[in-house]
């Protein structure tokens, strides 16, 4: 039985087709997904991403703990400021994507994504060798974001706090609608906004304020149809998809992320081999020459040599054209390369282009 997020009732009031979605019993769409995305990128949307988990690490050797379970550097994580990291196992295949929030200087707010929230508590418990505190309080939370051009005039009208100050990936806490809210500058759409943790049992209230507070500025209910087109465009990865347990960091091009230099961390010395030997595998952008819908799972071919795989793909809203993430060695990975697209058998013409698809404004 799929599980359901608080807002469940309110979907359904509201018309969204339903469906399951890692576990959980999720809008797809309310309105149709060509409309919500374009709502996202010409004015805002709202989502309901409550189905995502939450864990905090806390104690004297918080910072410690953490170090050894991600890739980045978190000391470099400041009081009130967020960052995407990435967890791997001993062999450097990715755990999960996570964004870490630092609340205090012995305190971290970890979101998960919703269907590894077991297998990252049990991974992150089963790795604490510094002892520090762990606990799963997804069930404790909501998760509200508003995203698009408009968002940040529309959660600002709900609250006092000064959000014009909240840069990229920070956030701050206090009041929102009446419910204790951290409000984090931060998203999966390529547009500006923020999301708003909130208590569970506050969830509709805030839900109902940001929809009022939005009418006026064409705010509509957006369904994990659009999300996963407006995250596409912006070629944000999709944990499952694009990245797994079979993919390090180094194939997924997010070497960046990846810092040698800090203590030693789960998976270091399989990349560090994987950099001194080579990637064999990279991941890149393409779009479609011809009329044609990639699709996860579809097969790249160069010639008559099969070149790799699509992890994501789609017919983008924003652009008109096919487009799509994937895999393929690191000698077909150059801007321009042309490549196609095997599609119900026939091969359709696509180039690697750089990513994003789509840059806000």
């Amino acid at each position: 039985m799929p599980k359901r997020t608080p807002l469940y009732e309110i979907h359904r009031a509201l018309g969204a087709r339903l469906i399951e979605f890692g576990g959980w019993d999720m809008p797809v769409q309310y309105r149709g997904i060509l409309a919500e995305h374009h709502a996202v990128r010409s004015k805002a949307g709202l989502f309901d991403l409550s189905h995502m988990g939450e864990v905090e690490v806390s104690g004297p050797r918080a910072l410690e703990a953490l170090q050894e379970l991600v890739v980045t550097d978190a000391a470099r994580v400041q009081l009130g400021q967020a960052q995407y990291s990435l967890m791997c196992y001993p062999d450097g295949g990715i755990v999960d994507d996570i964004i870490i929030y630092r609340i205090a200087e012995d305190r971290f707010f970890v979101c998960v994504n919703a269907a590894n929230i077991s297998k990252d508590f049990e991974w992150m418990t089963q790795h604490n060798r510094a002892q520090a505190e762990i606990v799963d309080h997804s069930d404790e939370y909501a998760l509200i974001a508003v995203q698009g051009p408009s968002a940040p005039r529309i959660v600002q009208r709900l609250t006092s706090l000064n959000l014009i100050d909240v840069k990229r990936y920070w956030f701050t806490t206090g009041d929102v609608a009446g419910a204790s809210a951290l409000v984090a500058r931060t998203g999966y759409t390529g547009e500006d906004g923020f999301e708003l943790f909130v208590a569970a049992e506050q969830a509709v209230k805030v839900w109902d304020a940001c929809l009022n507070a939005g009418q006026d500025a064409g705010l509509l209910p957006i369904g994990l149809g659009a999300r996963d087109t407006l995250r596409l465009e912006a070629a944000y990865m999709l944990y499952g998809n694009d990245i797994d347990a079979q993919t390090t960091p180094l194939d997924a091009g997010l070497q960046r992320l990846v810092k040698f230099e800090k203590p030693a961390f789960i998976g270091r010395d399989a990349l560090l081999r994987q950099q001194s030997a080579g990637i064999r595998k990279q991941f890149v952008g393409l779009r479609m020459d011809e009329t044609g819908i990639p699709r996860h799972g579809y097969k790249l071919w160069q010639g008559e040599h099969e070149a790799g795989i699509v992890t994501s793909g789609t017919q983008s809203p924003t652009l008109g054209v096919g487009i799509a993430l994937g895999y393929v060695p690191p000698v077909c990975a150059t801007v321009g390369t042309p490549l196609a697209v095997e599609i119900r058998g026939r091969q359709v013409r696509a180039h690697v282009v750089a990513r994003p698809f789509y840059r806000q404004g």
